[in-house]
């Protein structure tokens, strides 16, 4: 098990990373409202980026069509050359539990299972055996730094720490690409940027992609970069 160590983020001069995930001319509406205007993004294996806008813009609707949790009415999704977005529901849940990891604002871990229970939750609806999920789910608390709280609940752990567990659920089943939503929204500056330094330096050491949503630039300076979202299309894109 690699154990990720937290690294502020610095500027380093990379090489266009392989397309792993490719969005084309992405349309979707709500009612009356188009929360998607013909998006088209092409996110490299290995990188970070930032989905920005002010609230209402799209960048969510995007994060959730390109994890196959909502269809685009049109357009097309694909995954390393695969598309997505025609796959029925039982194949995109499939595809969310063995090729996507999620970390969402507040955590939205499970209350009633302890947070070691929580980090193999992902294993377990997988098809891996009880004892594996967990001895797998184990070893991510040293290196995130959370060893100790494996039987504690949700609620006996602080904002900080129940995030840093989301990490470690996110990233158990060795993702090709996790999304963040928001993943600091909750949290203090220290414990963002902790979290962030996580999903980072966890970046640094595989080929795991994050998409990330947020309005915060702080959170924006970790990703390699940041794409503008503006009334469901995008209005600009911004290398680190």
């Amino acid at each position: 098990m690699t154990t990720y160590l937290a690294a502020a983020p610095t500027p380093v001069e990379r090489a266009a990373p392989a397309p792993i995930l490719v969005a084309t001319d992405l349309k979707k509406r709500f009612g009356r409202t188009e929360a998607l205007r013909g998006i088209d993004v092409t996110i490299g294996r290995g990188e970070i980026v930032a989905v920005m806008g002010p609230s209402g813009s799209g960048k969510s609707t995007l994060l959730h069509c390109l994890a196959g949790i909502l269809r685009p009415d049109a357009g097309t999704v694909e995954l390393e050359g695969r598309r997505i977005d025609t796959l029925g529901e039982t194949e995109r849940s499939k595809l969310r539990r063995s090729s996507f990891g999620f970390v969402f604002q507040f955590g939205q871990l499970v209350p009633e299972l302890t947070a070691l229970e929580n980090v193999a939750l992902p294993l377990l609806l997988d098809g891996v055996s009880r004892s594996d999920a967990e001895a797998r789910a184990a070893d991510w608390f040293p290196s995130l730094g959370i060893e100790g709280l494996e039987h504690r609940r949700p609620g006996d752990m602080s904002g900080g720490q129940s995030q840093r567990v989301a990490v470690a659920r996110a990233l158990v089943t060795g993702p090709t690409v996790v999304f963040a939503d928001e993943p600091t929204g909750s949290l203090d500056s220290l414990a963002g940027e902790q979290v962030m330094e996580l999903l980072s330096a966890a970046v640094a050491s595989s080929e795991t992609t994050v998409v990330v949503v947020t309005h915060e630039a702080r959170v924006a300076a970790y990703a390699h970069r940041e794409i503008v979202v503006r009334d469901g299309r995008i209005s600009g894109v911004v290398a680190a």
